[in-house]
C-alpha cells in the first residue's frame, strides 16, 4: 500500500532570466511530446504520477489582470507523487538529474548542467554555479514549499508502479481470453483456471499481494454529520451575513466565451492536448514513442476576495474538504465526478490569491459541465469568495437543495455562480493559465481503468461465485 502526496513550489523568478526559462521549459515540452520521456529522466523518477511546471507572469502575460502587473514572475511546481515529501525533494535535488540537450536552442541552454539547476537557475535565491550540491538544492526547495489547503485522490493508497503492474495483468488476462478456445467453460470455471495460471506465474508474483480497496467510512462520514449539525445555526448565520453584507456588493462577472481574447483560447487549448501542435513526421524516430493522450489537465489562478469574512469562508471551505475527501471521495468518484485523478488547492501570495490544479479524463468542456451538473454548488461555495465570480447567492449552497427539486423557482434563492452556465465556463476560461509542462506517467488510462484494474487484481484472489465473476470478466 502507498501514499500518495502533493508537493507545490512556488519560486520567484528572476525577470531577466525569463527569455531563457521559457525557452527551456519549451524544450521540455517538445521533448515530451516526442514521448522520449528517457531523456527527461521522468521513466527512472517512477514514484512521480503527475507533474507541472507553469509560470505566472503578471506582468507580460494576457492571462492576469491590468492590476496585476506590479507583480514579479513566479514558476510553479506541482506533483503527485508516492512516498515522503523528503524523499521526492532528495530525487529532485539530486545530481542525477540529466540536463535538457535543445538543439533548436543551443545557446539558451547548458548541456552540462543538472536539470534542476538548468530550470531553477532563473530563479532568485538558487545556489550560485559551485555551491550547488543535493543539499543547497533540497533546502531551496523546502524553503518555497506551500501547503495545499485541499487534496483529493482518485485513486488512493495505488502506487504507480501498482497502477501499471494491475493494467499489464488486465492486458494479459484479455490477450489470453481472446487466444483461448474456452469451449463453453462457465464463468466460474474460465475463473479458477486464470486465476491458477496467474498467481502460478512468476511475472505475476506481486498479484498474491493482498490489497484492500479504499472504502467509505460511514462512521467517520456520520461523525462529520453530527458535528455539521450542531454547527448548523452557525453557517446559516454565517450565509446571511455572507449573503447580504458581501454578495449582493461584490462586483460579479458578466462576460461570454465569445467576449474572451480568441488568441488566448487557443493556446489554453493547445495547452489541454500534450501532443497538440508537434510535428507528426512519420520520419521523426521519436514519433513511434508518442502514447494516445486521454487525460487532461487545467491550471487556475484567482485572487481571493479582500477582507477577514472571505478568507475564513474559503479556509473553511478548504477544511471542510480537507475532512471529507478521505472519509467519502475514496472510490475514483469527487462529489459523483468520474473522471478526476488528482485535484488541489493552494492559497499562497500572503493567502491573497488561489491556485487549482487538477489532472481528469476527457475534454475541458465535458470536465466543467461534470461539476456543474453534479457539484455546482461546491465549486460556488469555494469560487465566490474569490474576485469577479459570477453572480451567487447564498455560497451557491441553495443548490443543494435545487438539485433535488425542493428549492422553489426564484431568483432570490436561485445559487447562481457555476449554475450561471455560460458565465462560469467564460470565468474558467478566463482565469485559467496555460501549464508550460505537464507530465503523465500513465496518459493512456482513466481513473476508471486505474480503479478498474484494481478490482480485477482483487478479484483474481478471490474465490468467487457465478454473480462476480461474470463481474469479473465485465471489468476485463
Amino acid at each position: 500500500m502507498s501514499t500518495q502526496n502533493p508537493l507545490t513550489l512556488v519560486t520567484p523568478v528572476n525577470p531577466e532570466k525569463l527569455p531563457r526559462l521559457r525557452k527551456i521549459l519549451e524544450s521540455m515540452k517538445e521533448t515530451l511530446e516526442k514521448g522520449n520521456h528517457v531523456l527527461m529522466d521522468f521513466e527512472k523518477a517512477s514514484d512521480i504520477h503527475y507533474l507541472r511546471w507553469l509560470i505566472i507572469d503578471d506582468k507580460n502575460s494576457p492571462f492576469t489582470k491590468e492590476e496585476d502587473k506590479g507583480r514579479s514572475p513566479k514558476l510553479v511546481y506541482s506533483s503527485n507523487f508516492d512516498g515522503s515529501v523528503e524523499k521526492h525533494l532528495d530525487d529532485l535535488s539530486s545530481d542525477g538529474l540529466k540536463p535538457i540537450q535543445d538543439p533548436n536552442h543551443p545557446h539558451a541552454i547548458d548541456p552540462n548542467e543538472n536539470l534542476m539547476d538548468q530550470i531553477y537557475g532563473c530563479c532568485t535565491d538558487y545556489p550560485e554555479p559551485g555551491n550547488r550540491t543535493p543539499d543547497t538544492r533540497k533546502k531551496f526547495f523546502k524553503a518555497n514549499i506551500v501547503k495545499v489547503a485541499a487534496f483529493y485522490r482518485g485513486s488512493p493508497r495505488r502506487s504507480v508502479k501498482q497502477i501499471l503492474q494491475e493494467n499489464d495483468l488486465r492486458i494479459h488476462l484479455k490477450q489470453l481470453l481472446e487466444d483461448r478456445p474456452w469451449n463453453g467453460a462457465t464463468a466460474l470455471e474460465m475463473h479458477r483456471t486464470l486465476q491458477k495460471e496467474i498467481l502460478e506465474d512468476p511475472k505475476f508474483s506481486w498479484a498474491k499481494e493482498k490489497f484492500k480497496m479504499p472504502r467509505i467510512n460511514y462512521f467517520k462520514l456520520g461523525l462529520l454529520g453530527l458535528v455539521i449539525l450542531i454547527l448548523l445555526p452557525v453557517v446559516l448565520i454565517w450565509v446571511i451575513i455572507v449573503q447580504l453584507g458581501y454578495e449582493k456588493k461584490d462586483k460579479y462577472y458578466e462576460n461570454y466565451r465569445s467576449d474572451l481574447n480568441a488568441e488566448k483560447v487557443e493556446i489554453l487549448e493547445e495547452y489541454e492536448d500534450l501532443t497538440a501542435g508537434e510535428n507528426t513526421d512519420e520520419s521523426d524516430p521519436h514519433v513511434k514513442n508518442m502514447v494516445i493522450n486521454y487525460q487532461n489537465q487545467f491550471s487556475q489562478l484567482v485572487d481571493l476576495k479582500p477582507g477577514k469574512v472571505r478568507r475564513i469562508t474559503f479556509k473553511a471551505m478548504m477544511l471542510f474538504a480537507r475532512v471529507l475527501i478521505p472519509i467519502q471521495f475514496v472510490d475514483g468518484r469527487l462529489m459523483n465526478i468520474p473522471t478526476i485523478h488528482f485535484a488541489r488547492w493552494v492559497l499562497f501570495d500572503d493567502e491573497k490569491r488561489v491556485l487549482f490544479f487538477s489532472n481528469f479524463d476527457g475534454s475541458w468542456q465535458q470536465y466543467l459541465g461534470d461539476f456543474i451538473d453534479q457539484s455546482g454548488w461546491g465549486l460556488t461555495a469555494i469560487f465566490s469568495n474569490t474576485t469577479v465570480f459570477p453572480k451567487t447567492n447564498w455560497l451557491g449552497l441553495t443548490g443543494i437543495l435545487s438539485m433535488r427539486n425542493i428549492m422553489p423557482t426564484s431568483k432570490n434563492f436561485f445559487p447562481g455562480g457555476a449554475y450561471n452556465e455560460e458565465h462560469f465556463l467564460a470565468w474558467s476560461r478566463d482565469t485559467e493559465l496555460p501549464t508550460d509542462i505537464w507530465y503523465s506517467a500513465y496518459p493512456e488510462l482513466s481513473i476508471k481503468n486505474v480503479n478498474n484494474n484494481s478490482w480485477i487484481r482483487v478479484l483474481l484472489q478471490k474465490n468467487l461465485n457465478k454473480k462476480k465473476a461474470k463481474k469479473f470478466f465485465e471489468l476485463i
